[in-house]
């Protein structure tokens, strides 16, 4: 199994083809929840497209050998977002479903959490055929489980001091 390297191009095209395959079911809804870190791009970009309020939850379980190991689940205690309430209708997204299991926890949480959510569908740009759980909505199915390189990950080691001098415009 070979790994597979996304580009910045690539990371926004499936984006977009993600955005596209949720319009054409019909389904309609009115927020956004991402889970942070690597929904957030997806959820601020699906936010933006289909002009709803976006919510992030915090989860982590990926912290060692270089976020290759999955370790306990942490979960937030809290969303953070700029409306009131949480929509009843509720788009929940992520980069990609790896094990499954972070996705249908947290679909677990926020059913617990905001008991006025009448319904909650999922979607990521990878899905790996290990997933435990099969979200409603992805830009691409993966049969052979690669690791996934995307763009943003450039950022994982680098430090202030290896910031190149801004480039003036």
């Amino acid at each position: 199994m070979a790994d597979l390297h996304v580009n910045w191009d690539d990371y926004h095209s499936l984006i977009e083809d993600l955005g596209h395959r949720i319009q054409v079911s019909g389904w309609q809804f009115n927020q956004v929840v991402c889970i942070a870190r690597g929904g957030l791009r997806v959820g601020d970009v699906l936010a933006r497209i289909f002009d709803v309020p976006l919510a992030i939850m915090f989860t982590s379980s990926y912290r060692e050998e270089g976020g290759r190991v999955q370790n306990r689940l942490v979960i937030s205690e809290h969303l953070t977002m700029a409306t009131e309430t949480l929509g009843d209708r509720v788009l929940l997204v992520d980069d990609l479903v790896d094990s499954g299991v972070t996705l249908r926890r947290v679909v677990e949480e926020l059913k617990q959490r905001y008991p006025q959510i009448q319904d909650i569908r999922t979607g990521v740009l990878w899905q790996k055929e290990c997933s435990v759980f099969v979200p409603d909505y992805t830009a691409r199915y993966l049969a052979d489980n690669p690791w996934i390189h995307q763009p943003m990950e450039k950022y994982d080691d680098m430090k202030p001091a290896d910031l190149a001098r801004p480039v003036r415009l």
